[in-house]
């Protein structure tokens, strides 16, 4: 099939790879300008640089126009590909091929539909994530389901062991789901709408702990928030410090939410959740910190005594 990929980031990069290395003639490339967005930096292989590496034009855009579409009729696809595109794609877009537009979306959707859904379930606890390749329709990650495959989320997993765990799910997933497509399959599992939930890019105030979470939340927050992504931070005496590493404590810790408590192992622990002042709670054991010098050191070390508290704000 004559294929227009539409993607952005590593994310893009990994379809454009699987789709040029298939059966399947790749005509036209569509990506997004490189961004400044912090998120949108991190896993930011270049899908303009391989498609031009191959020969394939290269559209680029930060939404979709008129020219674009004129662009896209002139070039005749049986198909479009699309993943991690960033913005609304409009009607005339994706039912222009005769075959419509599959999205590859790295969730088990119609759970986690939307922007950054693998930090997202991470944070809730979900037993697996996944990549799911669907048809696209008016609705945001809404369509028939044409290929989904999950991986088993472990407990000490962070968002970046789930990006390499599902990120290699791309090429096969897509492959299948076009191979489904071109043998003339047309009907495709819908998706239960009553089980769908849509999640909003991630920002500062997302990372920003809160205190009244239960420890559990909050262990699962900062492994979420691991290298490269920017980490969990908190505040101490009026300044900004970042959670790099933390374990749920072992002991019920009872008090005041954020409250500087007891040193546990190689952690120092910290008061949490809502309800903690019937002490049976456990807290978070923070084992390491980055200052806002940048300087990385065991939790032991940087709280020097007990007593004070961890605030939202400075």
């Amino acid at each position: 099939m004559r294929v227009v990929m539409f993607g952005y980031q590593t994310w893009g990069h990994r379809t454009l790879q699987a789709l040029l290395d298939s059966e399947h003639d790749v005509v036209t490339v569509v990506t997004h300008p490189r961004s400044e967005h912090a998120y949108e930096k991190i896993w930011g292989d270049s899908v303009a640089d391989l498609a031009e590496k191959h020969g394939v034009p290269v559209i680029i855009r930060n939404r979709p126009d008129g020219e674009l579409v004129d662009q896209l009729r002139e070039v005749a696809p049986d198909i479009i590909v699309a993943n991690n595109w960033r913005t609304w794609m409009p009607p005339e877009i994706f039912t222009l091929p005769v075959h419509g537009t599959l999205n590859i979306h790295d969730s088990l959707l119609p759970a986690y539909a939307g922007f950054s859904p693998l930090i997202w379930a991470l944070i809730n606890g979900e037993p697996e994530v996944g990549v799911t390749a669907h048809m696209m329709d008016e609705e945001l990650d809404a369509g028939d389901i044409v290929v989904q495959r999950a991986v088993p989320v472990g407990p000490t997993d962070t968002a970046t062991d789930l990006f390499h765990r599902t990120v290699d799910l791309i090429a096969p997933v897509t492959v299948e789901a076009l191979g489904l497509i071109a043998s003339g399959q047309r009907e495709f599992t819908p998706q239960d709408r009553s089980k769908a939930s849509f999640f909003h890019k991630r920002a500062e105030e997302d990372i920003r702990i809160d205190w009244n979470w239960p420890a559990e939340d909050l262990e699962r927050l900062v492994r979420a928030q691991s290298a490269p992504y920017p980490a969990a931070f908190t505040y101490h005496r009026g300044r900004r410090i970042e959670v790099v590493s933390a374990v749920v404590s072992e002991g019920r810790y009872g008090g005041t939410p954020g409250r500087v408590f007891y040193r546990e192992g190689d952690g120092v622990v910290i008061v949490a959740g809502a309800d903690a002042r019937t002490g049976r709670n456990r807290g978070l054991a923070i084992t390491r910190v980055r200052t806002e010098d940048g300087r990385e050191l065991p939790a032991t070390e940087y709280f020097t005594s007990m007593g004070g508290y961890l605030t939202s704000r400075p």
